[in-house]
């Protein structure tokens, strides 16, 4: 079977709810069965996961409040492109200072992924950061309450792969790094 037999076709699209951060698309569509039906997703600009290590090998990390979920979050500095940004290695450097206040003397590129394209088209860039120092000022969004810490790598993987319940985002840079370190071996 052929990709394209599984595509739907958009016959119409529009966005049905729009705030800071996000929106919310409408789409009329057909199925490949010929059912006319609709769909909603989630809509975001490219967005980045920064997974910094200061120069003894520290990972910085945040905790943050997540009203979805009701609780402080442990995770990585995370947050999405913006128009100043040149690319997205500026924007993983932008995001680590704004959050964290560190400043990284290199980022290098881990990889891409879709964290929930069942229904949404955000895409996260994985990116390291190396030689992370607190010499810049955090400069914290209007709905942000982060409070700034360091940990070891090996404490992020035990979190990762203790099945509780842990940021994804963190879980997935954590495992890809230490996989890619692996395969370099």
């Amino acid at each position: 079977m052929a990709e394209s037999d599984l595509a739907w076709e958009t016959r119409d699209r529009d966005v049905a709810y729009s705030c800071p951060g996000f929106d919310v698309v409408h789409e009329d569509v057909v199925l490949p069965d010929g059912i006319e039906t609709d769909f909603d997703y989630l809509h975001e600009e490219p967005a980045v996961v920064v997974l910094p290590f200061t120069p003894d090998g520290e990972v910085v990390v945040i905790e943050e409040w997540r009203q979805a979920v009701d609780r402080v979050n442990r995770g990585l500095p995370a947050g999405g492109s913006e128009e100043d940004d040149a690319d997205l290695d500026a924007t993983a450097r932008r995001e680590l200072t704004e959050e964290t206040g560190y400043v990284a003397d290199d980022v290098e590129f881990l990889g891409a992924y879709e964290p929930a394209n069942g229904i949404a088209d955000t895409v996260h860039h994985y990116y390291v950061a190396t030689g992370c120092t607190p010499n810049g000022e955090q400069d914290l969004d209007f709905d942000e309450s982060i409070r700034v810490d360091t940990t070891d790598l090996a404490t992020l993987r035990s979190a990762a792969l203790s099945g509780g319940k842990s940021d994804a985002r963190t879980a997935l840079a954590v495992l890809r790094y230490e996989a890619e370190r692996e395969r370099k071996r």
